[in-house]
Order: C-alpha cells, then sequence, then structure tokens
C-alpha cells in the first residue's frame, strides 16, 4: 500500500513538470462539455492504456516497442484530426454525418437511439484517453524509475500494473482538477459573443502545436532535461520516505540493526539458479548446521565490487570454523546472463566460493530482495537472522558472523574483525564528495542527456554535444549511436560521451559489441589527458581498450576532487555503452 501511495504521488507531481505540457491540449480540448461523461472518461483512458504500454514496454521485447512506435504514430493522426476539427467545426460536421447515419439505421427505437447516444458519449472520450496514453512520455524521475526498474527485474505481474496504474491515476487527478478549474473558466467566458468560437479555435491550434512538439521529440527531449530540475528532488524526498533506497549506484546502508538478531524468516530455496559456479547445487537442506552468508550482486554493479574484498575475507577467515558464503549473482543488464563473462569475473575478482547464477531472479524473488548488494545471514537452524543492503556496516556484520558460529557450538572464533584495503575498482568510496548519481544511458532508466534534439530510440541517429559546456551530471553524445534501452551503440567511429561530473572515480559499464572486437578509446579531463588521475583501465594518456563487457574505472582523481568534465572518444565502432557510476 506505501509503495501504491508513493507511486500515486509520484504522478500527481506531474502536473507541475513540462513533460506534461505536451498533453493538456488534448485534455483541455473538451473542457467545454460535461466532466463526468467526458472529461473522466478521457482521463480513465489515458491512466489504463499508459499502464499497459508501460509494462509491455519494460517487460516486453522489440515488438513491445515497435507496436508502441506505431501506436503513436496513429495517436498523433487521430490528434491532428482533433485539432483540425476545433478550428473547423464545419469539417467535424461533416465527419460525423456518416456515423450518425450509420447509428439511426442501426438503432430500432427511439430510446435505443438515446442509450447508443450514451454509449457514444462515453466510448468517444475513452478512445481519445487511450490515445493520450500512447503519446504521454512522462520523465523518467525516481519514483517511475523505481517502478520501471521492479519491472525490469521482476517481469509483468500485477503489482508492476498496479504501481503504473497508481502512477497515471495520480497524474489523472492533477488533470481532472485542472480540467474542472478551466471548465468553469469556459463556462463564464461563454456568454461572451463568439469567446467560446475563438477559445475552441485556440485549443485546436495549440492541439496541432502538441502534436508537431511530440512528433519532434520535444516531449522525450528539450521538456525532460527542464523537467529534470523541477520534480527530481521532491521525488526524491517520497522516495527517501517511503521506502529504503535502491543498493546498486545509491549507497544504500540499510540494516537489521536489533542486537537480539531476531528470527525474520526461513532460508528460501535455492533451486532456481540456472548454473552454479565453483560448487554443485546447494540446497537450504544441505546448508543446515551451517552458518550462511548470501551475497546478492553483479559483476558490473560498482556498489557490490567495493563489498567483495569483504566478503572474499570473511569467506576465507571462517571457512573451517563452518562459514559457507553463496554468491547469488542476480545481472541487471542483459551481457550479465553470459555464465562466462561471470566465470571471467570470478577469475578477474578471486572469487573461490560458490556462485549461484539467478538469470532468471528466482532466488532473487524467493528472498523478496530489493537491492545490489544485499547481505542475508543464516543461522545454523536455517532462520534468517540479520540482513545489510548496499555498503559500510563491515564490522557490524563481522560480528554477526561471528556471533552465528558461537551459537552453532564453535568456541574458538576470534572476536578481531578483518582489515580490508581495497584497490582499483574495489577501493572505498569517498561518499562526502561524491555529488553524481548512477546514469543510465539507455532509454529506460537514461535522465540528463542533452545533446540536441533530444534521444531518439531504436535508430541510427547522428547526435552532437551540447555547444556549451554541460551543467552538473548532465551528458551528451556525438556521432552516430543507436540508443536502445539499456544502452547506446556507437555505429560508426569515432563518437564519444561527455559527462560533467564531481567525484573522485567516474565508472563506465561498456562492451565490445556484438562481434567481439576490442574497441579504442581516449580519456580526457577538462580537454586534457588525464596524467595522475587515469583510473585502472586508462593510462596517464587516457588510452584505454574495451575487451569485454564490464565495469570500466576511467577516473581517480589524484589529489582534489572537483566538478570537472569527462569525455571519452571510441575509436572502433560497435562499443555499447550501459551506465556511468561515481565513487
Amino acid at each position: 500500500m506505501l509503495l501504491l501511495l508513493l507511486a500515486y504521488l509520484g504522478g500527481v507531481l506531474t502536473i507541475v513538470s513540462p513533460c506534461i505540457l505536451p498533453v493538456l491540449p488534448f485534455v483541455f480540448a473538451r473542457a467545454d462539455r460535461p466532466f463526468y461523461s467526458n472529461g473522466l472518461p478521457t482521463l480513465i483512458g489515458m491512466a489504463v492504456v499508459f499502464a499497459l504500454v508501460a509494462t509491455l514496454a519494460a517487460v516486453g521485447g522489440g515488438w513491445a516497442v515497435a507496436a508502441n512506435v506505431y501506436g503513436r504514430y496513429i495517436a498523433l493522426a487521430v490528434m491532428a484530426l482533433l485539432g483540425v476539427t476545433l478550428i473547423f467545426p464545419e469539417l467535424a460536421e461533416r465527419l460525423s454525418r456518416p456515423v450518425v447515419a450509420l447509428g439511426n439505421r442501426l438503432s430500432q427505437r427511439a430510446d435505443a437511439t438515446t442509450a447508443a447516444g450514451e454509449k457514444q458519449s462515453i466510448l468517444s472520450p475513452l478512445l481519445l484517453g487511450g490515445a493520450i496514453g500512447l503519446l504521454w512520455a512522462p520523465c523518467a524521475g525516481p519514483i517511475l524509475g523505481l517502478i520501471l526498474t521492479g519491472a525490469a527485474l521482476n517481469g509483468a505481474n500485477v503489482q508492476t500494473t498496479g504501481l503504473l496504474v497508481a502512477y497515471a491515476a495520480g497524474a489523472a487527478t492533477s488533470l481532472a482538477l485542472a480540467l474542472l478549474a478551466g471548465n468553469r473558466v469556459f463556462q463564464a467566458m461563454k456568454g461572451s459573443l463568439g469567446t467560446s468560437e475563438w477559445i475552441r479555435r485556440g485549443l485546436g491550434v495549440a492541439v496541432l502545436a502538441a502534436t508537431a512538439a511530440i512528433a519532434l521529440g520535444a516531449d522525450t527531449g528539450f521538456l525532460t532535461r527542464l523537467s529534470t530540475t523541477s520534480t527530481a528532488a521532491i521525488e526524491q524526498r517520497l522516495v527517501d520516505a517511503f521506502r529504503k533506497p535502491r543498493g546498486s549506484g545509491d549507497d544504500a546502508k540499510v540494516a537489521h540493526t536489533s542486537d537480539d538478531l531476531a528470527i525474520e524468516g526461513m532460508l528460501p530455496s535455492l533451486g532456481g539458479a540456472v548454473e552454479w559456479l565453483n560448487s554443485p547445487p546447494l540446497s537450504a537442506d544441505e546448508l543446515k548446521g551451517k552458518v550462511v552468508l548470501i551475497d546478492f550482486w553483479t559483476y558490473s554493479c560498482i556498489n557490490c565490487l567495493r563489498t567483495i574484498p569483504y566478503v572474499r575475507a570473511w569467506a576465507e577467515k571462517y571457512k573451517n570454523d563452518g562459514l559457507v558464503v553463496i554468491g547469488v549473482h542476480t545481472p541487471e543488464f542483459a551481457f550479465e546472463k553470459d555464465a562466462n563473462n561471470v566465470r571471467r569475473a570470478l577469475t578477474d575478482l578471486k572469487i573461490s566460493y560458490p556462485v549461484a547464477i539467478d538469470n532468471n531472479y528466482s532466488i532473487w524473488r524467493a528472498f523478496k530482495n530489493q537491492y545490489w548488494p544485499a547481505h542475508y545471514f543464516i543461522d545454523a537452524h536455517g532462520n534468517v537472522r540479520y540482513h545489510h543492503y548496499g555498503e559500510g556496516e563491515y564490522e557490524r556484520s563481522e560480528k554477526v558472523i561471528q556471533k552465528l558460529l558461537m551459537e552453532a557450538g564453535q568456541s574458538n572464533i576470534p572476536q578481531t574483525t578483518v582489515a580490508v584495503t581495497g584497490s582499483g575498482v574495489e577501493a572505498s568510496s569517498q561518499l562526502d564528495l561524491v555529488k553524481s548519481p548512477e546514469t543510465y544511458i539507455g532509454y529506460n532508466r537514461a535522465e540528463n542527456f542533452v545533446s540536441p534534439g533530444g534521444a531518439v530510440r531504436d535508430v541510427a541517429h547522428d547526435y552532437r554535444a551540447s555547444a556549451s559546456t554541460p551543467m552538473l551530471n548532465q551528458w551528451a553524445l556525438a556521432g552516430k549511436w543507436t540508443i536502445g534501452g539499456q544502452h547506446a551503440r556507437l555505429d560508426a567511429a569515432p563518437g564519444s560521451i561527455d559527462y560533467r561530473f564531481h567525484a573522485r572515480d567516474l565508472h563506465l559499464v561498456l562492451g565490445p559489441g556484438a562481434d567481439g572486437k576490442p574497441v579504442r578509446f581516449r580519456v580526457t579531463i577538462d580537454g586534457k589527458a588525464p596524467g595522475a588521475d587515469h583510473g585502472a583501465d586508462t593510462d596517464a594518456e587516457g588510452n584505454g581498450t574495451v575487451t569485454n563487457n564490464r565495469l570500466y574505472q576511467l577516473v581517480r582523481q589524484a589529489d582534489s576532487t572537483r566538478e570537472r568534465t569527462f569525455s571519452i572518444e571510441f575509436l572502433d565502432p560497435g562499443v555499447e555503452a550501459y551506465a556511468f557510476t561515481f565513487g
């Protein structure tokens, strides 16, 4: 219920977001008609169709995206026709004559005719609302981003659609209040000679302008960028108030802190793994008598990588005392589902404990987990006794391990804690200096994209970098790229990505593309070679190569941390860029 309320409030906030502007003319086009028989059905149709389309887009394949594109084309044609009929009422009358004649022929009685008229009066705005739902592209702020992320991770289900319906209902509520106010203004002005006709024509012009704006991509380009600063901060405060922050990229630190380690439930089934690495399949029954640490992670998640040194150290320190560490690798990006990529990561990260490949999110859902990284501590009786989400609290977590081992009958457990110094991407973050958030490049969750003209989805397009220096946390593409739901692919070299950031470390999740050929790149900071500020995957001149799908550390500032402009130029085509993370 709390998540539904959060989604609803997020929808309500869209009324103050510039992203709603293209929709307003369509809604107000019928402000002169009764609200309950016209305005309300329009808003219901908009909410329902948006929720259905958004669900399909979040969990479906390319067919869903293509279907939505064609649906938008049809809706744009419908809206353009609506705008023309508002400007030229006689055209609307002519177009409606065949429909009226057909209705008269089908009607056998006067009361049946009246009933048919009533149905038509409701059906028409419902269809109009459905068309608006196809066109509406709300800005993916923190709240909608959480909903769509959950949809992608958990698949199509009643909760996903319910949250999207709640979000759309919130937007519909705001629009309903605005529509009621607009209706009163329209009625007040209707008495003036000729006023209503000019209002109608003005709305027709506005509808055509909005249709043109959507067709040119303003709703997902300029208005999206403008909206980022208007509601994102409010939405984030709502998210923080209603629920814990997400682990991946948000540096979540959420823990059960009760000293008595109360029982939180039984160890769920581990049977959903599609494959096990470093071990034969393990079951909850086989693990009885052992203290178990379950670590949910994925190998391109920077927060996960920074916790790995501690998990690895605990596995080594307590392996002879009855501790079993199990890594549950639940992928965020499609390339992380490749078991060979995971095997390579285990070798690079020196992980020797068992790892379950949870590509179908079966174990994730069994634990009702929502975070990367997430640690669950299970006692020798199979009870979950403690959990921690995100980075940090390492000493507390190790003390829990010690306590559970002693409960299991181990008497010589050392009370000291491991001393870990991570290097490269495993080094701890300087959180107080990080002012840049995890930033996705695929359009499913992209924010702050400032290339002129905005993003063009799923087709190759020539992008230009912004003519002026981007503001903090804005980014841009240059060159011929295809932006997909999860990543952007460079179709022809050269091509580049610019990002204005404030953090010690800058990482970028990259892959070499479908053919697997290495991709050379060159990094600059404020237009110069990074020198001493280069990352683990670049040299002092900024040179590096993308060889496989993983997280690349491109910047680690040696001295002061301040706001700077990062640029990476790819010298070969085919690279796939997924997400920026910072530390």
